[in-house]
């Protein structure tokens, strides 16, 4: 399965399934994504694992014609990318996925179709709020959010002996990063450096 996961919605935003890995395949993929969404000249980085595809000269080509910037997960790391790595996850383990496999590659892209649509327009994902990643993609989740905090703060003041401790956070989620560990740790050793 080839898949582009936009990591700020965590909306899928493009998919294929294939019978082997191809760099040809990569740029079907790159290329189908970039034209359905009206994306070429938008500033995009594309973040991917350091297969052979990925790496290969023509697939570079086109990254760079199309005005992508390249990001590769660090050498030894399996889980460079925690958002890619939970909807693989999720793919595995909803109660659809067929625990014997797929008879045909057919059958897989059919199956594969239903989730998206399921995953993008219903799924509520705990990593943005219990939005889904088309109502976070869109913009919607903004409204969704501040609707969700006021019930819970009315019914807090309604009900106090209900609650030990704060409400739910509902607060809008304004940036993602990919590894936001890593970038902490960089802007911890960067203070660090400028104090001695």
């Amino acid at each position: 399965m080839y898949l582009i996961l936009d990591i700020f919605s965590r909306i899928i935003i493009q998919w294929e399934i294939y019978e082997e890995e191809s760099q040809a395949h990569a740029k079907e993929l790159v290329t189908k994504a970039v034209v359905k969404h009206h994306l070429k000249g938008t500033p995009l980085v594309l973040h991917s694992d350091n297969g052979s595809p990925m790496k290969a000269q023509s697939f570079q080509v086109l990254l760079a014609k199309l005005g992508i910037t390249k990001s590769y997960s660090r050498p030894r790391v399996s889980n460079d990318n925690p958002y890619s790595e939970a909807l693989f996850k999720t793919v595995k383990y909803v109660p659809s996925f067929p625990s014997k496999g797929f008879a045909s590659i057919e059958e897989a892209r059919t199956w594969m179709h239903g989730f998206v649509q399921w995953y993008n327009t219903e799924h509520l994902h705990s990593g943005i709020r219990y939005v889904t990643p088309h109502q976070r993609h869109y913009g919607e989740d903004k409204l969704i959010l501040a609707k969700r905090k006021e019930v819970y703060e009315k019914a807090r003041e309604k009900h106090p002996e209900r609650w030990t401790r704060n409400t739910r956070n509902w607060d809008y989620i304004p940036q993602v990063a990919l590894n936001p560990v890593k970038e902490k740790e960089m802007n911890e050793n960067e203070k660090r450096r400028q104090l001695t």
